[in-house]
């Protein structure tokens, strides 16, 4: 379970494959059909705006669209990766020849309303968990969109949340499917043989799953689908039984906006929400025209 700090961006070469991907599903042999009946010279200026209130998150996505159709187009930005926006705000202008800002404009749009929806969703769950107890973190989970998940977990941080382990290679976590296999106790110790150093999370539903956990050494119990006041109950239990004090107590299913002060009062540690990258709406933004010249004159009119 980490947070890279004040790092809300996901790595460069995440956001060169998505947007690649994304611009082959809308440019194929004949490229922009409707973009070649707008005359080659034009020129134009557009705001990215929002017609909401919520998170900006895409910043680079948006930015990479843009480069990959026309590296002459120019994006500044206004609202940066992380901060809140309404109805009317200008995220960012866009620049240059009017042709491939029109070609790239669907695909930038599209990551920046998703992304922006992730992170909005996410600063709403942290505001509502925060005001109960600062210290409760609001996690992810790999309930992500297959290709997209470092973009995700990205937007989850400009949200104010903290991401859960990225891949399944981060940290051992047993659940209940594999409980069918295995014992609680027998799977925290051959955990611990085969990873040692590594978090050992067993997903529990029951308190005596939770002491089970606990005394075999688990570093962190996650309690499954628990109303609040069984997280409350297994939560204290988890502390009384752990021999490390520093037990990880993780609270996850059936969280939602309505329910999450209430978990965050239960004395957990953190709380993941799958619904933060499968679920979350989108945020709504557009671009929209504030200058044009169909002549390339040196300065557009507005």
């Amino acid at each position: 379970m980490r947070n890279p700090g004040a790092e809300v961006h996901p790595p460069a070469a995440a956001v060169r494959e998505a947007v690649a991907r994304a611009l082959a599903e809308d440019v194929l042999a004949l490229g922009d059909l409707s973009a070649a009946v707008v005359r080659e010279g034009a020129v134009a200026r557009f705001a990215l705006a929002t017609r909401a209130q919520g998170v900006v998150a895409g910043q680079r996505c948006v930015e990479e669209s843009f480069r990959q159709v026309d590296p002459g187009l120019s994006v500044v930005w206004h609202r940066p990766d992380g901060c809140r926006v309404g109805p009317g705000d200008v995220v960012a202008e866009v620049s240059g020849p009017l042709r491939p800002i029109l070609t790239a404009e669907r695909t930038a749009l599209n990551f920046l309303c998703h992304l922006s929806g992730v992170a909005t969703l996410t600063r709403r769950f942290v505001d509502a968990v925060t005001a109960v107890d600062p210290s409760v973190r609001v996690l992810d989970t790999r309930k992500t969109t297959p290709g997209l998940r470092a973009l995700e977990k990205a937007a989850v941080r400009a949200g104010g949340g903290h991401n859960h382990r990225a891949s399944l290679s981060d940290a051992v976590m047993v659940k209940d499917n594999h409980l069918a296999g295995v014992g609680i106790t027998e799977a925290v110790d051959r955990a611990r043989t085969l990873w040692p150093g590594r978090m050992i999370e067993v997903e529990c539903d029951r308190p005596e799953q939770v002491e089970e956990a606990c005394r075999a050494g688990a570093t962190a119990v996650l309690l499954d689908n628990m109303s609040p006041a069984e997280a409350a109950e297994s939560a204290a239990l988890a502390r009384r039984t752990a021999a490390d004090a520093g037990v990880l107590v993780e609270v996850s299913g059936g969280v939602n906006l309505d329910t999450a002060a209430a978990y965050a009062a239960a004395g957990v540690d953190v709380i993941s929400v799958g619904a933060l990258t499968h679920s979350a709406p989108v945020l709504d933004l557009g671009l929209d025209l504030v200058a044009v010249d169909v002549a390339n004159r040196p300065e557009m009119e507005d």
